[in-house]
């Protein structure tokens, strides 16, 4: 009955993304790259492919992207005459990394129907199948167990709440079946595995900490935000909304003329972005104006209006506000930490992240209410520049301790597929 279920309302789901997606632009790139998409990989896969072994890795959306990237970029130079496919769930994955030269092919993941997956597969013929973190599709992983694909999950974490271990949860206990074997990032989501009767699961940890490490040794020298900070303390304020900027902004505004600020919100909102400059007590500067030949020499403020600079800007930084928990959850904190800044971010959506908990316990973190306790915190940071290289210190330990997660992935590989 539940199979039913599931696959009733991955149709209904289907019909509401297509009667939605007029009226919404992130729906309408994804209904539009799917339109015709299984017909386009008939007509251009297998050629392109060339009967090279294909493996297939998906990401939801961005974030699961970067976590992949470490094991995408292993498996090429373990395998360089494979053939990698790479599929995105989300537009606000697909349209930034469409272009990414590590993958042979890139495309949407149809929507998980029968005919959708069947077809697919049959298409795509994958040799090994790589799902990142959170994505778990029935059809799918039905369809590769049945061609004799290899599949692997790695990143994830699993927590009792959820409809795996509920006691109406067998048919999507079925789906962890599929998998040959699943890597999990702590003991807690193998012993909640075990209980559910999977043995095909071990601890390799977080693939972002290899990812983090990667983007620490590759950052970009940008000598325009070097000349931007100059002797004075620097914020990074990283993928920051709203809700965060209206308990940063009195904040920053505490500590003019003693501390600069580099802001980097999560979506780029040009009115948004000016509500913000109109706030600020001190000068503000945009990154666009800067990229255009104006000095930000005498500026106390670097509002960033465009996507990718972030991971290299963390180089700059002597602290960072890391943004999205005072709304659906906390945004990457250990870009940051793994350039060894002390970190702060709100107290309500960071639970669920193990990251934060962990270095709040170490004491590399700290999560803020309001405007009063994130000032108190910079303002000791500011002036008590030892304390703050200490929280930092811890940051980069820990994120050093969490590295090799790629590594066993990797060696998992080479003894199911050689």
């Amino acid at each position: 009955m539940v199979k039913i279920i599931y696959q009733i309302a991955i149709q209904v789901f289907a019909f509401l993304i297509r009667f939605v997606a007029p009226f919404n632009h992130k729906l309408k790139l994804g209904e539009e790259g799917r339109k015709g998409l299984l017909g386009r990989l008939r007509a251009s896969f297998q050629a392109q492919a060339a009967g090279r072994p294909v493996a297939w890795f998906h990401a939801a959306s961005l974030g699961e992207f970067e976590q992949g990237r470490p094991v995408m970029e292993a498996y090429r130079n373990a395998y360089p005459n494979h053939f990698i496919l790479l599929t995105f769930f989300s537009p606000s994955g697909y349209e930034i990394r469409k272009n990414y030269n590590g993958a042979d092919f890139i495309c949407y993941l149809p929507i998980d129907t029968p005919s959708n997956a069947r077809e697919f597969v049959e298409i795509v013929n994958p040799h090994i199948a790589f799902f990142i973190k959170y994505e778990f599709w029935f059809n799918y992983l039905r369809e590769l167990r049945r061609n004799g694909s290899y599949v692997l999950s790695f990143s994830s974490i699993f927590r009792p709440g959820q409809v795996f271990f509920k006691p109406y949860g067998g048919f999507f206990r079925k789906m962890l079946g599929y998998f040959d074997h699943l890597f999990v990032q702590n003991q807690a989501s193998v012993s909640l595995l075990n209980h559910a009767g999977v043995s095909a699961c071990s601890i390799a940890g977080d693939t972002r900490f290899d990812r983090v490490r990667a983007i620490a040794y590759n950052a970009r020298e940008l000598p325009e935000i070097e000349r931007f900070k100059g002797e004075s303390p620097c914020l990074i304020a990283g993928s920051v909304w709203d809700a965060d900027m209206q308990v940063l902004i009195p904040s920053l505004n505490g500590l003019t003329g003693k501390l600069k600020a580099i802001i980097a919100p999560h979506e780029i909102k040009a009115d948004e972005i000016a509500g913000w400059r109109a706030k600020l007590n001190g000068r503000s500067i945009l990154y666009s104006e800067v990229a255009a030949g104006q000095s930000a020499e005498g500026y106390d403020y670097l509002i960033i209006n465009n996507i990718g600079m972030l991971s290299s800007l963390y180089r700059y930084g002597n602290m960072a506000y890391i943004g999205g928990s005072f709304g659906a959850g906390l945004h990457n904190i250990l870009e940051a930490a793994t350039f060894g800044l002390p970190i702060v971010f709100g107290n309500k959506g960071y639970h669920r992240f193990q990251e934060a908990v962990d270095l709040m316990e170490r004491g590399g973190a700290f999560a803020v209410a309001d405007t009063d306790q994130l000032l108190k915190i910079m303002q000791n940071w500011v002036g008590n520049a030892s304390e703050a290289a200490e929280a930092g210190h811890i940051s980069a330990e820990y994120v050093l301790s969490g590295t090799g997660a790629t590594d066993l992935i990797m060696q998992k590989v080479k003894e199911a597929i050689g």
